[in-house]
């Protein structure tokens, strides 16, 4: 293609509401009594847990959003996984998907027809149907899916039941914002892009299933609000955290990129949600940024049992993407986040 597609002003999970925002209209929402609802948006989960039988229970979740990348059809592959990572990061096995489609009336109809290869392509890689889907008119490109997951009941991974003395996992490396706003202004080179663009695109599936072999007290995955908005929805607030600068996986040119100032108004609403709970010492700006840097399709993060936390990590490792034990879990109360160099006694 001799034109990009990019015409959004922010792309991926950039495009998502402020966390704040959110939270001040969800809180004004009635809660919905129903014994089978195990999940709803009372603790910003990722996805909601309906219960069929006792040994059956459905995972429901959708995610669209506009492009970040020039390709169709690889934009196509990052949406459908960030679609389906919120089914991994509640323990679940994708089952079915349906499309989400924006579409301007005068573009080219072969750029859907890439972006929905990309997308089909990527959910039976996960092992699910695609079902169907919608699809409406508009300005901007925008697409993403409806999916449906399956979960024993009793196996159900939520995002705010941390123990103290848990390890924190990240699976996937941080600073995919921060690039992807690099290349939009040409400043990315060719292997930091394809480097960002592998990470999006690959299924949070097997990390997943190499938690399932493991003791996992709390699960989420970490995508618009970063790793501290995100980190702060899993820490209550009879508990704190304690994050490792030093040990955070990393794409090679993200510090770069926020030294060099390119930054996203979604880290700073990510910055402002979060507020005076994060707290930082001895920690450079551009690693600050990092952790508000708004990830698209990014890693899980657990919270797991020290003594498992090893294990987790080598078998993790073997997936060929930068992970690490990023911080623990402390029995401090508060709900802070402090961030250090390196682990404290």
């Amino acid at each position: 293609m001799s034109e990009p597609i990019l015409f959004c002003r922010g792309g991926g999970c950039t495009a998502k509401l402020g966390p704040g925002m959110l939270s001040h209209v969800l809180q004004k929402l009635p809660p919905f009594e129903d014994p089978n609802l195990l999940v709803g948006f009372h603790h910003s989960d990722d996805a909601a847990v309906y219960r069929l039988t006792d040994d059956l229970a459905m995972v429901l979740t959708l995610d669209f959003f506009p492009p970040m990348v020039e390709d169709p059809y690889l934009f196509g592959q990052i949406a459908a996984a960030n679609a389906m990572s919120d089914v991994y990061a509640m323990g679940g096995e994708v089952k079915t998907a349906l499309n989400i489609v924006c579409f301007p009336e005068t573009m080219d109809l072969n750029i859907l027809g890439r972006i929905l290869q990309g997308g089909s392509e990527k959910v039976r890689e996960a092992g699910g149907v695609l079902a169907g889907g919608h699809s409406i008119y508009d300005q901007e490109v925008k697409y993403g899916l409806s999916v449906t997951g399956l979960i024993h009941p009793d196996r159900v991974l939520e995002n705010h039941t941390p123990k103290p003395g848990d390890r924190l996992i990240l699976t996937k490396p941080l600073g995919v914002g921060l690039l992807m706003t690099a290349s939009r202004a040409g400043a990315l080179s060719k292997a930091g892009l394809r480097r960002a663009t592998r990470s999006m695109s690959t299924l949070n599936k097997k990390a997943a299933e190499i938690f399932a072999h493991f003791t996992v007290h709390a699960c989420t995955d970490v995508t618009g609000f970063g790793l501290l908005g995100h980190l702060s929805e899993m820490i209550p607030s009879e508990l704190s955290a304690e994050l490792w600068a030093n040990e955070l996986p990393v794409f090679p040119e993200a510090l770069d990129c926020a030294n060099e100032f390119f930054l996203t108004a979604a880290a700073q609403k990510n910055r402002n949600f979060v507020g005076s709970r994060a707290s930082f010492e001895d920690v450079p700006f551009a690693v600050e940024e990092l952790l508000f840097d708004p990830q698209t399709s990014g890693g899980l993060l657990g919270a797991v049992p020290n003594e498992e936390a090893p294990a987790v990590l080598a078998e993790l490792s073997a997936l060929g993407l930068p992970c690490g034990i990023i911080g623990k879990v402390c029995d401090t109360p508060g709900g802070i986040l402090h961030v250090v160099p390196e682990p404290t006694k």
